[in-house]
């Protein structure tokens, strides 16, 4: 097919008349939903019925997760987020638990087979190739498996490096957009989330590659690493203290087993700076999910670290992440993905982190158990350390007893008391365990 991709323009309006019932469509995510398009399918939802939307973190216009909708448009999400939420639970949108680094398996195998993928790219450079720009993860293999390819092209989407372009061959139709992306802006983390950071960076060696999150923990984390030395990234996802950290010459990647000097993702969720600064920039490879995802890929960077929160663990180590009892929450994402990877890597370290109590400390995260109906996300014999504000327990090759102990020592005070009495009423621990031991 020649360049002339400009041939295939079409308005948003005739790209989402494209869609007819009965179809499942993807829709890439992250900070790369392709908002035009997304405004003008909810236009035109009531002529359809029964078209499946698959997605993951969707944080663009969510006006079409609405009761009237769910008959013409239903969501099957991978991961729950925010916006889908409360659809997910009141049993209006679906939601399929899988590991990150298998979803592209779900499309390539057929087992959710794509009719028609929408995504977001960059304008194509001279030899016809249009970057994935901030999310390469999940959706290029689904535009490879897709019976039909609608892209927008966007001025603003930054050209990323790696394994993350489509020649405009590969797409059938095409939209112009002009808009800036999502951006994502990072907070300022608590006292309680500085607590937490403090005591896993004192673990972190020199020389470790790191999976880095969002969120208040992981900027947290590597504010505490400024003295540490040739840090690496291996991460399904980044925001902008990697930048940072690069710039201040705190990441080098020089110490990587695995693509040396690079540093390696599948997306990004950041602001403008960031896409700014991953635009054309060698020392970013962004790949596929089920690359950047796949445990023995991860496992292959010695030193590996992985930092992944959770909602609750209980006294034998398993760590719910993905539901608060039987209602949905977010998903599984890549937190095993990495869990595995780091666990397996030499000298590699696991973190499940979180603030030992909810709701103004009325209840604690550190648990007797989790809530009945609670999803396993990470089993007991996978973690590694969990952390809270108040230390780190080393869950590996520990009994039961040591385990309980260790959890009980770095939940919040107020909760030890009644933690120890069911610990010892179901002959966890004998009476011979104290707090210090």
């Amino acid at each position: 097919m020649p360049l002339d991709w400009r041939s295939r323009r079409i308005s948003p309006e005739e790209a989402a008349q494209k869609i007819v019932s009965g179809q499942r469509v993807f829709v890439t995510g992250n900070c790369s939903t392709p908002q035009r398009f997304i405004q003008a399918l909810r236009d035109h939802a009531h002529e359809l019925h029964a078209v499946e939307l698959v997605q993951l973190l969707d944080l663009g216009v969510g006006d079409y997760i609405t009761p009237d909708m769910s008959d013409h448009i239903r969501i099957n999400s991978l991961f729950v987020s925010g916006k889908v939420r409360k659809a997910v639970n009141d049993g209006m949108a679906d939601f399929t638990p899988v590991f990150l680094h298998e979803i592209p398996l779900l499309f390539r195998s057929g087992r959710l087979v794509l009719d028609v993928a929408v995504i977001h790219v960059s304008p194509p450079d001279e030899h016809g190739y249009c970057s994935y720009g901030v999310e390469v993860g999940v959706t290029k293999t689904a535009a490879e498996s897709a019976g039909m390819v609608i892209a927008e092209v966007n001025p603003h989407m930054p050209r990323a490096l790696g394994d993350s372009f489509i020649h405009v061959s590969q797409v059938d139709y095409f939209i112009e957009a002009d808009y800036p992306l999502l951006e994502v802006h990072p907070e300022p983390p608590s006292p309680i989330q500085d607590r937490i950071a403090n005591h896993i960076a004192e673990l972190i060696p020199d020389t470790a590659t790191l999976q880095t999150g969002i969120g208040g923990i992981p900027d947290a984390v590597l504010r505490r690493l400024t003295n540490h030395k040739n840090l690496g990234v291996h991460t399904e996802l980044f925001s902008d203290g990697v930048m940072e950290m690069i710039e201040a010459g705190v990441i080098t990647n020089a110490a990587k087993n695995l693509h040396t000097g690079k540093v390696i993702a599948g997306f990004v969720l950041g602001t403008k700076a960031l896409y700014d600064y991953i635009d054309d920039n060698p020392i970013f490879e962004f790949h596929p999910t089920e690359y950047v995802n796949d445990p023995f890929i991860i496992a292959q960077n010695d030193r590996m670290v992985s930092i992944n929160s959770a909602l609750e663990v209980d006294l034998t180590g398993q760590v719910c992440a993905d539901s608060i009892g039987t209602k949905f929450y977010s998903g599984v994402g890549g937190q095993v993905d990495f869990v595995r990877g780091a666990s397996r890597s030499k000298g590699g370290k696991s973190f499940i982190a979180l603030p030992s109590t909810a709701k103004n400390d009325t209840i604690s995260r550190i648990v007797p158990v989790l809530k009945p109906g609670a999803g396993v996300t990470t089993s007991r014999n996978d973690v590694r350390f969990v952390a809270t504000e108040y230390g780190v327990a080393d869950l590996y090759g520990r009994s039961i007893a040591e385990r309980a102990v260790a959890l009980i020592n770095i939940a919040h005070p107020n909760f030890r008391d009644e933690l120890m009495a069911f610990a010892r009423e179901q002959n966890y621990i004998g009476r011979v365990y104290s707090f210090g031991d």
